[in-house]
């Protein structure tokens, strides 16, 4: 009976905890928000002039937020295969998707200015929209295919003025026990029409620390691997042709690796 009582003032505390971990996050990214404001204003005036200094300084902001957010939330992160990002070029990299926390987590890692390609209704979050705006994120609207196409030809350009993009191919997070979901093969067309290379970007265990028990923020160790880099004009035209299956099943056999991690 004692042990029974203390192990559940032990999940009760924990709760707690967990729902603390959520408050402070929503609190602190809130406060980050208002208060980046005038540096907004700021970069406005800067990047009539140098539109490059304010592509740095946002990575470095909003990676510093991300970062605090991580320690808030107890999220530790195992990075493997970073010598594999090309650091003198933009790429595609091309993830696996299974929660909001996916982009929290890996942003931080790039190492030159990247843009993410996101759903069109973050745009309109006050703030948050205008500091993706300065990251060189791009929003998609699937119920407009014209839009949609637009939005691959600015992904196309930005990478050709040495802009990094990040794609996430299945189109939504995925929420089933598979792996990961089928990928989209137009998400491809930016690395087929620019010639960047592809970076495949595996992410395991992200999905504990939300989307497992919502509305509780969990610690969580998470693991990021970064494959060799796909060039697809050095594969063969089958594969060419099939490259979303080629990239999935790199990212896939990633993915089942890592799961069996020890952490």
């Amino acid at each position: 009976m004692v042990k029974y009582v203390l192990n559940q003032r032990f999940l009760r505390n924990e709760v707690i905890l967990f729902m603390i971990r959520f408050i402070a996050a929503i609190l602190f990214i809130v406060i980050f928000l208002i208060i980046s404001i005038p540096i907004q204003l700021v970069l406005l005036i800067i990047q009539k002039f140098n539109p490059y200094a304010v592509k740095i300084v946002s990575l470095k902001l909003v990676s510093f937020a991300f970062n605090v957010v991580m320690l808030i939330c107890g999220i530790k992160t195992t990075v493997i295969g970073e010598e594999n990002v090309p650091k003198d070029r933009s790429v595609l990299y091309v993830g696996n998707h299974r929660s909001y926390f996916d982009i929290v987590v890996t942003y931080p890692r790039v190492p030159r200015p990247t843009g993410y390609i996101s759903k069109d209704v973050i745009k309109k979050i006050p703030i948050l929209g205008y500091w993706m705006v300065f990251l060189d994120c791009l929003f998609l609207d699937r119920s407009d295919i014209r839009k949609g196409l637009e939005m691959v030809l600015a992904a196309i350009d930005k990478v050709k003025n040495g802009i990094s993009m990040c794609i996430f191919p299945e189109g939504t997070r995925n929420s089933t026990d598979a792996p990961m979901l089928d990928f989209h093969k137009g998400s491809f067309k930016i690395a087929q029409k620019s010639g960047c290379p592809i970076v495949p970007m595996v992410i395991n265990h992200s999905r504990d620390i939300f989307e497992n028990h919502v509305p509780f923020i969990k610690p969580t160790h998470v693991v990021i691997e970064y494959c060799k880099p796909v060039v697809i004009s050095e594969l063969d035209k089958e594969d060419q042709k099939n490259i979303d299956g080629y990239v999935k099943k790199i990212i896939e056999d990633t993915y089942i690796k890592n799961e069996k991690l020890p952490l």
